[in-house]
């Protein structure tokens, strides 16, 4: 995929109306936000896609993602409900090589701190060749509920969001090394996983 200090991560935003311009995106920007204010390397590149809820279409995009551009995540939003043209779920399985069933069942678990309707989401996680693809909610206020869990207010964690899991997650299908900061999310990984942190050039004066 790509160096370790360097790595892709696509956003794909699944909507008709988006895509077609009948209103303006919000799942891209979100996304991108949140990932900003979560990862602490600067050398990370975003790959953003925003397309309809076309089955075949989507599965095209996050082949695409892995396949050709060598993203190590790839964060989808939208598509994952019970509508007849949710087929974001679908389209991600049909490509997986492993399903991380995991994923799906903790946004789950934020979401119903909110709504009883949260047991409608149908978000999967899987993992296509070295990388990671997950079904995010479609709400800007969902996605980063799921991605940096819940706290209380004094700032613990109350439920843990499901990026805690993401960095251990690549390392172990052989990507790069994420870290985080930990005011927004800590990436959980056992003591024997973790590396030092590379100390900054030093800039000449």
């Amino acid at each position: 995929m790509t160096t370790p200090h360097t790595f892709k991560i696509g956003l794909v935003s699944i909507s008709d109306r988006a895509s077609s311009g009948v209103y303006t995106d919000a799942g891209l920007p979100a996304l991108r936000d949140w990932l900003a204010s979560a990862i602490a390397q600067p050398t990370w590149q975003a790959i953003e896609r925003l397309i309809p809820d076309d089955e075949s279409g989507i599965s095209a995009t996050l082949i695409e993602l892995v396949d050709t551009v060598g993203c190590d995540l790839v964060l989808t939003t939208g598509g994952t409900g019970p509508a007849l043209r949710d087929v974001t779920p679908e389209a991600t399985l049909a490509i997986a090589d492993r399903v991380m069933p995991g994923f799906g069942e903790q946004m789950r678990q934020v979401s119903l701190r909110f709504v009883p309707t949260a047991i409608l989401s149908r978000q999967v996680a899987v993992i296509r060749k070295q990388a990671l693809i997950i079904n995010l909610p479609g709400q800007p206020k969902a996605i980063r509920e799921t991605l940096e869990g819940l706290k209380d207010a004094s700032g613990k964690t109350e439920v843990p969001g499901i990026f805690a899991a993401v960095p251990y997650c690549i390392d172990l299908i052989g990507g790069p090394y994420i870290e985080t900061h930990d005011s927004v999310v800590r990436a959980f990984r056992p003591k024997s996983a973790l590396r030092p942190i590379p100390a900054e050039p030093q800039k000449n004066i």
